[in-house]
Order: C-alpha cells, then structure tokens, then sequence
C-alpha cells in the first residue's frame, strides 16, 4: 500500500487540546486514514482510482455489516493528561495499548481536578452510577472549596514524604483520584470507534465524555468518512432486541409505511431497512 496521510493533519497533529481545567488531548501520530480501510478492503495497491462518493459507501457497507478488520489498519496515538479517576474507568478498554507516567519513578505533579460550580450535581435516583440535579450556589460553592483544600493538604503531605526521603513508591498512596496522570494511549480505528460508542454516550461520566470527545474530534479530520457512518450506524444508531425487532415490523407490515418518502430515506437506506427484517 503506498503511504496514507491526511492533508489536514496540521489542524490536528502535535496540538494540546484543552480538556477539562488542566487536561488534554494531543495526537501525537497516526497510521493511515479512509483511504488505508478502503485499500485494505479492496486489497489494492492502486490509489485514486475510486471516487470519494465509492470510497464512502464502501466505509459505510464495511461499518454497517460489521466488517471491522479492514478499519483496525488506521491507528491512533495520543497523549494525554487525565484525572487518575478518569483514567481507571478509561483503562477498562484493554483492547487500548498505553504507557502511563509512574509514581515510583517520577515526583507528581501537584495537580488536581478541581470541578466546577455547575458541575456539582446529586446522585442520579434512577442511576446508581450518574449525576443528577445540580446543587445550590452556596452548597457548590462549599464543596468545590473543599475539594481544592482537601487536595492541596494531600499534596502538602505528600511533599513532606518526598523531601524525608520516604520512596515515591510509598509517598504516592494518599494522593487522592483526582491527581493528573498523563499517558501515550494508541488504539486502532476499529477498537477506537468501540470507545467512542461507549463514552460518548450520554450515560459515561461527564468528565470522560470530555475527553471521548476531544479525541472525536481529531479522528474526524483525519478519516471523515468513517466517523460520518460511525455516527450514523453506531452514535446515533439504536440496537433492537428481538421482540422490538418483531414489534416494529407487525406495525409496518401493511406496508402504508414502507415507502422511501414516508420514512425519509434514499430507495438504496429503504432496501437495507428491509433487509435486516428479513434476512435469516
């Protein structure tokens, strides 16, 4: 295959991406764009000689059927800076490679995520694991005073530790999950979309779905035409269960509704909604 690079990269590559109040997201390389999934699909050293409008309904057909191999040929690889709570949720998509700063061998930063006033908020009551209503001014106002002051005492101690001499291995245990942790985390287009399915969506932690969507959108400038079908299919796309699947059909089964302009798609959108309601 002859090397695939993106014409727009300069808006993207190298560049610190502010996240949340002293984070970010940093490309620092990549691997390949559209055209390495469509040469990969086609197994063709030929370049050129498709039209966009090809290349993106073959994207589209590969991301819709659930052909993922040729899009784990484009890779990623960032650099980030991340509150280590964030980053223990993040870490659970192994499918990730990453290599972390480590507290044994370097001092930390005294850094801490200090959230905002509006982004003090209840339990959720019907979510055990989300964020619900927010608090008042004065009761948000008090706490995140107290998550500053309750993170710069931990910092303060851990400091004393490191100028006695103690190991940093020891020194670090009562940093608290809000400390900044930076790493180099690379992922393939086809795990990366997966994680961006997941923390994207409304129900992840705000905090992580500031980064999912810092990192969307770089991938956007580099591989337009994936992440147009990876909105459309996986983002804004819904699963079904059997019984739905069922359900939806029996209501559409006279037919009155199974036109293209009824349902606002192309004839090609209606064929494939057909299509998963009638294939065996």
């Amino acid at each position: 295959m002859p090397h695939d690079f993106c014409e727009r990269e300069d808006e993207v590559l190298d560049k610190e991406f502010k996240v949340l109040d002293k984070g970010f997201v940093r490309l620092v390389d990549y691997m390949g764009t559209d055209s390495r999934v469509v040469q990969s699909a086609r197994v063709s050293y030929a370049d050129g000689t498709k039209t966009i409008r090809e290349d993106a309904g073959l994207i589209d057909y590969l991301l819709r059927m659930g052909h993922s191999s040729p899009f784990e040929q484009v890779v990623f690889t960032f650099h980030m800076k991340l509150p280590l709570f964030a980053s223990r949720q993040m870490i659970r998509h192994r499918t990730g490679r990453l290599n972390e700063i480590s507290g044994r061998y370097s001092v930390m930063k005294n850094e801490a995520y200090v959230p905002s006033r509006d982004r003090v908020c209840k339990q959720y009551t019907d979510n055990k694991q989300g964020s619900g209503d927010k608090f008042d001014d004065i009761t948000s106002m008090l706490a995140v005073k107290d998550f500053k002051e309750e993170s710069e005492a931990a910092f303060c101690c851990y400091q004393e530790y490191i100028d006695s001499g103690m190991a940093r291995e020891l020194a670090r245990i009562n940093l608290p999950l809000s400390t900044y942790t930076e790493w180099y985390w690379q992922f393939d287009l086809n795990n990366l979309m997966k994680f961006l399915y997941l923390r994207l969506d409304s129900h992840a932690q705000w905090e992580i779905r500031q980064y999912a969507e810092a990192m969307y959108n770089i991938v956007k400038v580099i591989c337009p035409l994936t992440m147009k079908s990876f909105e459309n299919h996986m983002l804004n796309g819904v699963r079904l269960s059997g019984k739905e699947k069922e359900a939806i059909f029996e209501a559409l089964s006279d037919r009155q509704g199974w036109s293209s302009e009824a349902l606002n798609l192309t004839d090609k959108e209606r064929i494939n909604l057909l299509s998963k309601f009638t294939q065996e």
